[in-house]
């Protein structure tokens, strides 16, 4: 298989499972969200590390551990990566898929505010006018709720600030998912552990298929990360950029049409105006990716010219 067809079959493959945990996560029931996010952080820490075994990928790891500031980086990441796990299982559990997908729709402007406010990046027009139309919907869906839609914000926020951190730390994604997940396991399993003192815990007391599926929640977090990882080396930004908004797209789908989740008009124009805002960032983003490589080919032509000139004047 070619390797751009098989970037975007595994950029695909990621953006579909990650659009289906809904279904994963509200078949984890009764299991509260703070427990199944337990059980996430764990079992990711063990699928990771037989990856990793597999891949004999240790020794890069062992590199990374000894990098003191990349190893802080890492520590803050995880807290923004657990709020995010945990907020998303918190929505899917309490009916609040529909607003959790706003979250994710969101999210690539939140990205475009972090550029300004923490990279001081400058925007060019049609970004601001996204920024400015995204700003538009919150306001409109917060109204129609009555209530900010902090669960959409927390998402995009966390998830935004996580990638940023991820970004500028560089990290390979198995690694880097490995040592996150290590350092949010020993408050896991203390959670955990205090569940079954008190003999509140699911695992193992539900039925076998539950436990199974509690145990699989780290699988079901590895796998997507890694297809997604592989296909960030092979694919377009703006293929990845565009195939990115089908995630949340399946997660509307499924509030709406199998969870019965309420879509009233004031929500729907909500949702449109956050469309819109996206429709005018994948254009911008598009047109510029478009332009630079443009340039960078123009560039490219003009050096044998040039050099052809400097050895045409030195003979």
């Amino acid at each position: 298989m070619e390797p751009l067809r098989r970037g975007y079959l595994s950029a695909l493959s990621a953006n579909i499972m990650w659009g289906v945990f809904p279904l994963y996560f509200r078949a984890l029931r009764p299991a509260g969200a703070v427990e199944v996010l337990a059980h996430r952080i764990v079992w990711s820490l063990i699928s990771v590390a037989v990856l990793l075994t597999a891949l004999s990928r240790w020794k890069a790891l062992k590199a990374l551990a000894k990098d003191r500031k990349r190893l802080a980086g890492i520590s803050v990441a995880a807290v923004f990566i657990a709020v995010n796990w945990g907020v998303y299982i918190f929505a899917v559990d309490t009916n609040h898929v529909v607003e959790a997908s706003l979250g994710y729709f969101i999210n690539p402007l939140f990205v475009i505010l972090l550029g300004v406010l923490v990279l001081r990046e400058r925007l060019r027009g049609l970004q601001w006018v996204a920024l400015g139309v995204g700003l538009v919907a919150v306001v409109v869906l917060s109204v129609d709720n009555g209530r900010v839609p902090w669960i959409a914000l927390t998402l995009a926020g966390s998830f935004g600030t996580y990638s940023l951190i991820k970004k500028q730390l560089g990290l390979p994604a198995g690694e880097g998912l490995f040592l996150e997940s290590a350092v949010l396991t020993l408050p896991a399993l203390a959670f955990l552990t205090w569940l079954a003192a008190r003999h509140q815990q699911t695992f193992g007391t539900v039925s076998v298929w539950h436990t199974v599926m509690l145990a699989g929640s780290g699988l079901l977090t590895a796998v997507p990360l890694l297809l997604f990882a592989e296909a960030a080396n092979r694919v377009p930004l703006s293929g990845l950029g565009i195939l990115q908004y089908l995630t949340p797209t399946l997660q509307l789908i499924l509030g709406v049409l199998v969870f019965h989740e309420p879509m009233p008009p004031g929500r729907l124009a909500g949702f449109a105006i956050v469309w819109l805002a996206l429709s005018i960032f994948t254009v911008d983003a598009i047109r510029h990716s478009r332009q630079r490589r443009a340039t960078e080919a123009a560039a490219a032509a003009e050096e044998p010219a040039t050099a052809n000139s400097v050895s045409t004047t030195t003979s």
